[in-house]
């Protein structure tokens, strides 16, 4: 939990400095260049994560990996060497990109799919979110071959459940009462 609120308060604070410096476009692809490459790697993840190797490693690691970004986003990686905190880096890296979005109004649809999502459906999709949000959307689909067919999409606390699964779960219960 403290980590959480830790990786907030730094993702704030390297908002600011990136939105003064009008470069928090730039950074956020970054952190989102991060976020990635970090949970699509097992042996960088555990390298960042391990209390046993020293920071000033971690910092050359990571400034080595990632090399090519905007010196915001390299100065968080000098202000984590500072403070010991590395195993934050991913957590931080997502909270940027959260709060850039809310800064940009733009809200992120999820869509579950039982497969992935094809024109057609997307199509369908993009309809339905105009019901629900008048915002920017950028849609996140994720696959689940348990709802057999169709969608189900959930905007914040809204859900709207098109799925096969949902519609047999209900046609039960019609028949069962």
């Amino acid at each position: 939990m403290a980590s959480t609120r830790a990786a907030i308060r730094y993702a704030k604070a390297i908002l600011e400095i990136a939105d003064s410096k009008k470069v928090a476009s730039e950074v956020s692809n970054d952190m989102a260049l991060i976020a990635k490459t970090i949970k699509g790697n097992l042996e960088l993840s555990s390298f960042i994560e391990n209390p046993l190797i020293k920071t000033d490693i971690k910092k050359d690691v990571v400034s080595e990996v990632f090399e090519a970004v905007n010196p915001v986003t390299k100065s968080l990686f000098h202000l984590l060497l500072e403070n010991k905190r590395f195993e934050i880096l991913d957590a931080i890296a997502i909270e940027y990109n959260h709060l850039f979005d809310i800064m940009n109004g733009v809200e992120v649809a999820k869509v579950t799919t039982a497969i992935p999502m094809d024109a057609a459906l997307e199509a369908k999709v993009s309809t339905k979110i105009a019901t629900f949000s008048n915002k920017k959307i950028t849609i996140e689909n994720t696959i689940d071959p348990s709802i057999i067919g169709g969608f189900i999409l959930r905007i914040g606390d809204k859900q709207y459940n098109a799925s096969i699964a949902n519609r047999l779960q209900v046609l039960k219960r019609e028949l069962s009462n």
